[in-house]
This record gives C-alpha cells, structure tokens and sequence, in this order.
C-alpha cells in the first residue's frame, strides 16, 4: 500500500498480473446514505410513529452492516460470527415493525395470507435479515457482481413501493451504489465487505420497512441457491468454490457455487459471468414485481 493511497490495495484475481486495486470503496455507500436518511429525518420527510422512525431505523441498519463489514475486511470474521451478527440489526426492524403496526404476515400468491403473530417479529425478522445479508456477501468475488445484482434488486424494491411513503429513502443510496457499480464492473474499485454487508441490510431493512418480504425474498432467489449450493457442498463434502482463470477466461471443474456452475467445463470472460448472473437476478426481480402488481389488483 502506498502512502498517499486513501484506501487499502487488494489484487484483482482474474485480470493478467494481478493488479492492485482500491479495496473497500463501500464505505462511501455507508457515509452517502446515511447522511442522506439523516437529513430527510431532520427535514421532517418521514415523520416518527409510536416513537420509531424508518429514516432512523434503515440509517441504523446500514451503519451496523457496514461496521460488520468493515470488521470482517480488519480481521477476517468467522462465518460462524458472520452468519449470526446480523441478528444485531434485526432489534431496530422488529422494533419499527412492532410499533408501526407493519403486519406480521407475509401475502402469498395461491397459497394466501400466513399469519405468524409475534414470532413475526423474534423470528421471522431475524431470519430474513441474517439469510440476505449472508446470501448477498456469498455471492461476489467478480467485478460488477457484487454491485450490479444488488442494484438490480434495489431497483425492483423502489418500483414496488414507488407510490409509498419509503421509496424516496432508497433515492441517494440507489445513485451512489450504481456509482460505484459502474467503476467495479470495470474493474477500478472494490466495494469490499463493508459495501456487501451494508447493502445486504439495506435490502433486508427496506424489505421490512415497506411491508415487501415475500417479493424480496423471490428477487433474492439466485442468492439464496448459491449460498444453499456452498453450504451443502461444504456440509457434506469440506471443499470450497473455486474457479480457474487462464489469463482471459474463467473455468471449473465442479459445481459448488452459482459461478461454478455457470462455468463448469466452460470457458467465460469474467464479464460475460457478470452479465449471466446480473440477467438471472433481473429475471427474478421482474417476476417479483409482476406479482406484487398483480397482488395489489
């Protein structure tokens, strides 16, 4: 690292010579955002209820998740403490959702309305936020992966709650990452796992917050097989995801992952991965936002 650079250095894996390049770059997503959900708090955008405010509490969730990243990017978490600190953010969401009066049921297509009564708020919420936030820092380790497919899904949220009295707090959050999306899928910058970790609470958050669970959870579908893939394969067989980059392509020889599987026996530009997985991700998140639409006919 040199002395003048502001962030930390970390290789790019899969381009010739390894170049070093900015790490950690999500921080400004955290510091842009909440300062933004702080000051439509102060203008009065978004008025407290029962004494909760959700300005307040997605700023708190997105200060937590990038603390949580920040910490993983200094000392290498666990995944055993990764994969439960996220029960931390739940506390402000289940609070808001208490108080606000936010249903504690999520509306299903076919099957109906399932009501969960308080272990909406002690278990549902909790589960949510921890399997988002875990499913969306699994899936990266690619240029634009880890920014594009978020975006996407944000983008999905805010067209379902557009006429809601949440949709501008995604505004300022939505433009920076798509920034720093832009510069990541050319390969400039890393968000690292500060920007994972916060905009995978920020998904969670808002989902809670807007009353979205079920359509977030189906525009999260392809994060949550990948994540399901590593683990059994982890479970039952103790080896890990890995692809192989020639100088140009990727390849792999096993299925353990989402990336895996896209490139198993087959050779891809890093970018043409990217596209694949960010057009899955889109898929879902359109069939999310269908059937929210026709949920509300």
């Amino acid at each position: 690292m040199k002395e003048d650079d502001l962030f930390p250095r970390a290789p790019d894996q899969h381009k010739p010579n390894r170049p070093l390049v900015p790490n950690g770059l999500g921080a400004l997503y955290v510091m842009a955002s909440t300062v933004y959900i702080f000051l439509l708090y102060f203008f009065g955008v978004s008025d407290a209820i029962n004494g909760v405010s959700a300005p307040l509490t997605l700023a708190v969730c997105i200060l937590f998740g990038g603390f949580m990243g920040l910490l993983d990017d200094w000392i290498d978490l666990k995944w055993r403490y990764k994969a439960f600190l996220p029960l931390v953010a739940a506390i402000p969401l289940a609070t808001f959702a208490s108080r606000v009066g936010t249903r504690n049921s999520i509306v299903l297509p076919l099957l109906g309305t399932i009501h969960f009564g308080p272990a909406y708020y002690f278990i549902i919420i909790p589960i949510l936020v921890t399997i988002v936030t875990n499913t969306v820092n699994q899936l990266g380790g690619l240029n634009g992966l880890e920014t594009i497919c978020p975006a996407i899904v944000i983008i999905g949220l805010g067209m379902m709650s557009i006429s809601g009295p949440y949709a501008i707090l995604l505004l300022c959050p939505l433009i920076v990452w798509l920034l720093l999306a832009f510069f990541n899928f050319r390969g400039k910058i890393f968000v690292g796992n500060t920007g994972s970790f916060a905009i995978g609470i920020t998904i969670a958050a808002y989902a809670v917050i807007s009353d979205l669970k079920w359509s977030m959870v189906v525009s999260i579908l392809p994060y949550i097989f990948n994540s399901a893939v590593i683990l059994l394969t982890f479970f039952f067989y103790r080896t890990k995801a890995d692809v192989y980059f020639d100088g140009k392509r990727l390849m792999s020889n096993h299925r353990r992952s989402l990336i895996t599987i896209i490139t198993f026996n087959r050779l891809l530009t890093e970018r043409q991965v990217v596209i694949l997985i960010s057009l899955l991700v889109g898929a879902t998140t359109l069939a999310a936002v269908f059937a929210q639409r026709l949920l509300m006919l």
